[in-house]
């Protein structure tokens, strides 16, 4: 039996109507960003940028973007904005792994030479100089805290979303 044995005979009787794409912005118009924005403010004299450019970057970072993205959304270079995520409390900022941090700490403690580190690192001067800077710096204080909010809200968000689309998913159960 082929498809159009399968098909013969079959007619369309109604016509679908687009609704477009289903979507939820639980965020939309809720004053988070400037909430957060607020609270950053307290923390601004230890960031190495102003508030609203933390709270750009902090909120870029929470949804998913690049620090790249998020540091151009904000004005600030890619580095100052992984330094804020970095003093803000975020974890994985560096490019570096740990074994290379292990590296740094030995150079930083005087047991190798610069050349010698960032040779064994294989990192550029940049990735280099991020690392360093996560090495020798300790998040701020109560900082964290404002990150786990943002990372709650959007993770609540993103359960209101998952919750309003409910109907339109399928289960794995319902594939066989």
């Amino acid at each position: 039996m082929t498809l159009s044995d399968i098909a013969d005979g079959l007619e369309v009787t109604t016509e679908q109507r687009d609704r477009g794409v289903a979507s939820v912005d639980a965020t939309a118009g809720d004053g988070t960003e400037t909430d957060l924005r607020e609270r950053l403010a307290d923390f601004a004299e230890d960031l190495p940028c102003d508030a609203a450019s933390a709270a750009a970057i902090l909120d870029g970072h929470t949804s998913g973007r690049s620090v790249g993205d998020t540091a151009h959304e904000a004005g600030v270079a890619p580095i100052t904005a992984s330094k804020t995520l970095h003093l803000l409390g975020c974890e994985g900022v560096s490019p570096l792994t740990p074994r290379a941090h292990d590296i740094i700490r030995d150079w930083l403690s005087a047991d190798l030479s610069r050349t010698e580190a960032r040779e064994l690192t294989g990192a550029n001067e940049t990735e280099f100089a991020l690392a360093t800077f996560v090495e020798t710096h300790d998040s701020i204080p109560g900082a964290s805290d404002l990150v786990e909010g943002a990372f709650a809200r959007e993770g609540d968000a993103t359960v209101e979303k998952r919750d309003a689309l409910a109907g339109t998913m399928s289960g794995t159960g319902e594939l066989f």
